[in-house]
């Protein structure tokens, strides 16, 4: 399967995280929708995600390290449609450079204090509530 998805994350306490190049970041406590594709297999890619045994290649590696998934959400799509998907969450806080080094849009991280509002836009984009395997 092709396509978009969302992870829900959720960050306990405010938590400078150093995250690649973009160096130390500060999460404030609350609830992150980070929005990214994958166009080789969506399902490997969540699963990769999930995992905490992996090689850091993507800003969300080092964001997984200081946070937990809360929730994931998906689209099927024969293109990428994350930069639209992150167009959705236009007017939540967002941080500066996290995830859009191969794009335009200013990030591909947006930050809530509530889980539901954060759901909401997915939900109401048309995406699926990932099952997630225990």
């Amino acid at each position: 399967m092709k396509g978009s998805y969302v992870l829900i994350l959720k960050v306990k306490k405010d938590v400078n995280c150093n995250i690649g190049r973009l160096g130390k970041t500060l999460f404030k406590k609350g609830f992150y929708a980070y929005v990214g594709s994958a166009m080789n297999g969506l399902e490997r890619r969540v699963s990769r995600h999930l995992s905490s045994n992996k090689r850091f290649h993507w800003h969300i590696d080092y964001l997984l390290k200081c946070s937990n998934v809360e929730e994931v959400f998906y689209k099927e799509s024969e293109k990428k449609e994350e930069c639209t998907i992150a167009g959705a969450f236009n007017g939540f806080i967002f941080i500066e450079g996290f995830g859009s080094s191969d794009c335009k849009c200013r990030s591909h991280l947006f930050f809530s204090e509530s889980k539901e509002k954060l759901a909401e836009v997915c939900r109401n984009i048309g995406m699926k509530h990932y099952m997630v395997d225990e």
